[in-house]
Order: C-alpha cells, then structure tokens, then sequence
C-alpha cells in the first residue's frame, strides 16, 4: 500500500511471495504459462524463488517474472545452472551469499542462504531478505540446524549494524517440528544462539497443517515423504515484542488444479508496518 507524502511515496505494506518452481522440468512450457499469469496477478513486490535455472540462455526468474524486478542470483549453482533468485520491484543494496558448507555431507547440493538488502520507500526502508534453501536429504537435519545457525548470525549481524525489517523466506526441508525450523521460531536454541521469527502461515492460520510438499500434487514424486509443510515466510521479532512487521494475510499459491506449477505449492504474504511505528 502507497500513498504520496509531499513529494515521496510512502510505503507501508508489502506483500512477498515465495516458491520452490523445480526448474524446467515436467513440461516446462505449460508450467511457464501459469506462473507467468500466476506472478503476474500476485503483483508480489518481493518474490524469493528456489530452483531456478541461470545459464547462458536461461534465465529462467526473468522468464516467469518479467522486467519489473531487479534480480540478485545466486552465484555458486548445480551443474545445470540450478539455483535460488531473489526479485525486488524495489533498490537492491547489499547482497551476501552465506557459506552454507557446514559438513562434508553438504557438497553435492548448491544449498545456501543468499541475503538482499531491499531499499524500499519509507516507512519500510531497509528490509534484509534472506532466500533460505538448506540440505534437502531426510537425514541432514543436522546440517539444516549449522546452515539455519549460519544465516541467523548473519542477518544478526547485518541487522545490528544497519537496522532494518529481518523476512527469511524460503524453502527449508523441514517441518514445523523440526530442529531447525523450532530455532528460526525461537523454540529452541543452536549452537549458543537464539533468535525468533513468526511463521506468517502459523499466525494466520493457527492450527492448520498448510502442506506446500505433498502426494496430492500432480508433480509430486514421492507420497511417502514424511515432511509436508516445508516453505515458509519468518518476520524477525523485535527484542521486546512481536514480528516487526504485522502479518496481515497468508496462504498457499499455484495450488488448485489448473493453477499448480511445480512440486510445490507457494506461499504469499502480506504484511505492513504496525499503525504505532507509522
């Protein structure tokens, strides 16, 4: 939501939409024909994709999105140009990409954390964007749990010197119950540090499973796997208080049975500055 403040757009909602869209495979073409449309009615102002595909000709985030976003790619990617883009309709500043080889069981998948500093208009301002993609395989949650400890000292750091709204976003490959996503919620505590993050989906839907991973899918390629919602949207916590940015609204994207996508479903969420810091 914008409004004109003298001369200057001020700006006190955004709505981010994340999303797993599996590359290019299954049949490419018709999947690139719904998520055009699909990006293209979200409106999304800032959009964190994982499995994108960057090569000499395939730019596969510019394909779905179009020309409206500034683009911050991954740098380090699978052999297949495979990797996580962040888009911003707004100024990109900084971009760091964290180092997300905590094991030797991490090297065979460009896992990382890749973190935008997103300059939008006031009273947003700064908002550090972090693409979380961690180790996929059902028996690395340990790594999931370093990688997780990685990004969140990262942003601490970031955010400590240069303060500004915190979004993770990403596809995490793990459940609610997990470690790893129990540490981004502040529910348990890695390595000597603790954070706290809202899952936008639990604030909105308490209760609710919300599966992004699952057999009903028409592309999912395996029923058994037991981790079901594993993409998320986290606003960081202020010290004293809650998210500091309110969630207004989310739920699951390309999801009904003309509108799916890849093998997982997306998540979108609005959220705004809260009335009192306006």
């Amino acid at each position: 939501m914008g409004r004109r403040h003298g001369l200057a757009l001020v700006t006190t909602a955004l709505r981010i939409a994340t999303h797993n869209v599996w590359g290019v495979r299954g049949d490419w073409a018709q999947r690139l024909d719904i998520l055009r449309r699909g990006y293209e009615q979200l409106a999304a102002d800032v959009v964190t994709l994982q499995e994108t595909i960057l090569a000499d000709d395939v730019d596969q985030a510019r394909s779905m999105l179009g020309d409206g976003y500034n683009l911050v790619q991954q740098r380090t990617r699978e052999a297949d140009g495979q990797g996580v883009t962040i888009a911003s309709r707004w100024p990109v500043g900084e971009v760091i990409e964290c180092d997300p080889h905590v094991t030797p069981r991490t090297a065979d998948f460009a896992c990382t954390t890749l973190i935008a500093e997103v300059l939008a208009p006031e009273p947003l301002a700064r908002l550090w964007v972090a693409n979380h993609l961690p180790d996929y395989q059902l028996d690395h949650e340990h790594e999931r749990c370093l990688q997780a400890v990685v990004a969140a000292r990262t942003l601490e750091e970031l955010v400590s010197a240069r303060p500004g709204h915190v979004i993770v976003a990403g596809d995490f490959d793990a459940d609610p119950d997990s470690a790893s996503v129990r540490f981004w919620t502040g529910r348990q505590p890695l390595e000597g540090l603790s954070v706290c993050f809202r899952d936008a989906w639990e604030s909105t839907h308490p209760g609710e499973a919300g599966g992004t991973f699952v057999p009903e899918n028409p592309y999912s390629a395996d029923w058994d796997w037991p981790y079901r919602r594993i993409d998320y949207v986290l606003v960081r916590c202020g010290r004293h208080g809650g998210p500091t940015l309110s969630i207004d609204d989310c739920r699951r994207t390309f999801d009904g049975p003309d509108t799916t996508g890849s093998d997982h479903y997306g998540i979108v969420a609005d959220l705004s500055v809260p009335v009192s810091a306006r």
